[in-house]
Order: C-alpha cells, then sequence, then structure tokens
C-alpha cells in the first residue's frame, strides 16, 4: 500500500463509501502481517517506497504462494526472486496473476499498474551472454519500481569494438548496470566512458581461479575508473533497485519530488 492509496481509504470512510471495520483490517495488517513462517513487511511500501521483495530460493512454492497471496490481499505488487522453474510452475498453476520471467528467475505480479515515472534511462549492460540471468534481474526489478530500462548484452572487453559499437547509445544513460564474470573489467572500461554512476554486479560466471565470482568482485572493488560503486556476487536485484534509487534523484521510488524537479 503506497500512501496515496491509504488517504483513499481514509478519505473513502470519511465520506461512508467504507466501513470501519475494512479501515480497522488495513491498519491491523500495516506494520506487518504474522504468517508463521514469515512476517510480511506491508509498511515497507511507505518507509521506502517499494513494497517488500521475497527471496524465494530457500522457500517451498507454498510458502512463496502464501505471501503472494497476502500481499495480494493487501493490493501491493509483488516481486520474488530466484524462484526456479518447477516452483514457478505450482504457483502459477495455482493462482492467477504473476508472471514468470524464466531467464531472470524472477516472479513479478502488478496490482497497481507500474508505468515509467523518470525522464532518466537505467541501461543494463552484460559482458557476455552468460550473465544474462543477472542482468535480467536487475532489468526486471528496475521496471517493475517504474523505470524505462535499456539492455545490451555480450559487449564484454574480449571484443572492445562490440562495446564502442553502441557509443551513441550509451551517452543517453542516466545510470549504468554493468554486468560480468571472470575478470570483471567491463565496468571499468564503461565508467571510463559515461559521466554518471555505474553500478557493478560481478557474477559467478568463470573458470577455477575466479573462485566463483570472487575474482570479479575484487576486480571491481579495484576499478581505478571514479564513479563505480559494486553490489554483491549475482546481486542483480540489488543494482536493479540501487540504480532506480538513483535515477529517482535520491527519492525513495514514487515518492513525489518539489514542483519542476526532475531526474536529468
Amino acid at each position: 500500500m503506497n500512501m496515496q492509496r491509504l488517504e483513499q481509504i481514509l478519505k473513502d470512510y470519511k465520506e461512508g463509501r467504507r466501513e470501519l471495520s475494512d479501515v480497522l483490517t488495513y491498519l491491523r495488517k500495516l506494520p506487518f502481517e504474522d504468517l508463521s513462517f514469515a512476517r510480511i513487511d506491508h509498511h515497507r511500501k511507505l518507509r521506502r517506497g517499494f513494497p517488500e521483495v521475497v527471496y524465494g530460493e530457500g522457500k517451498s512454492a507454498e510458502q512463496i504462494l502464501s505471501i503472494i497471496r497476502a500481499m495480494k490481499e493487501f493490493g501491493s505488487n509483488v516481486l520474488v526472486t530466484r524462484v526456479d522453474a518447477v516452483k514457478a510452475g505450482h504457483i502459477l498453476e495455482n493462482i492467477d496473476g504473476p508472471v514468470y520471467h524464466p531467464v531472470a528467475r524472477v516472479l513479478s505480479y502488478e496490482q497497481e499498474r507500474v508505468i515509467p515515472r523518470c525522464r532518466g534511462i537505467v541501461q543494463v549492460i552484460c559482458a557476455g551472454s552468460s550473465d544474462v540471468p543477472v542482468a535480467e534481474e536487475a532489468a526486471i526489478t528496475a521496471e517493475m519500481m517504474g523505470q524505462s530500462v535499456e539492455r545490451y548484452c555480450d559487449v564484454g572487453v574480449a571484443g572492445l569494438h562490440r562495446l564502442l559499437g553502441i557509443w551513441d547509445e550509451l551517452q543517453k544513460g542516466s545510470v549504468y548496470v554493468v554486468v560480468a564474470g571472470m575478470e570483471g573489467a567491463l565496468p571499468s572500461v564503461v565508467a571510463g566512458l559515461v559521466r554518471r554512476p555505474v553500478i557493478a554486479v560481478p557474477t559467478s560466471v568463470g573458470y577455477g581461479a575466479s573462485f566463483g565470482g570472487v575474482g570479479a568482485l575484487l576486480g571491481m572493488l579495484n576499478s581505478c575508473a571514479p564513479g563505480v560503486a559494486v553490489v554483491n556476487i549475482d546481486n542483480g536485484f540489488g543494482a536493479g533497485y540501487l540504480a532506480s534509487v538513483i535515477n529517482e534523484g535520491g527519492l525513495p521510488p514514487g515518492e513525489a519530488r518539489p514542483e519542476g524537479e526532475g531526474a536529468s
């Protein structure tokens, strides 16, 4: 629930269009809802501007279903990350509305239609095709948070001409999510070509000495290009969320800014 929805509920009650019991039901759930195995933070939309995101790995399909149903009843949009195809199939058979994105392993459910509201563009760039799942997790997260997203795949440093081939497009981005495995060099290269923030995402793609993404992580943390921030290994969600907050000009996603201001 966002602030506008809460205001509408209270207005409806004031004007006699809603019963007091309905209002109390909403308010009772507002801090959190206890499902015994999970406490759903319904208040997060008011605090942060975006509802709680569910990490699906380690949860059963039935647990995820229970969470989706509770969030659906409350009126929230839903984003569930790290959902494998078997769990997703069971969930989709038992509830209408969610959409499964198999490459990203993400379930999304729009109850309130998401419309891009920023002039700025989040560009999601990945080094190789093997990095696409993490890049897609970032892209879908940003789109669910109301951002316009552009995707550029397979432009890693092994063929630098591929990145230079999209030079003109790169100059249009407001914030960049750059995803790479192996030695993790791509974020530094991108940061040397653009003027706006770069969020580097190391992936676990690579041979033995990449140590499951640690090699890329250390390379990105040691970037010589300024303006690079680094998230955890394979954390496309975290990068997409941070990119959205940056693109909103530092305000929580969806929060109104003073008249005349806007993201560049």
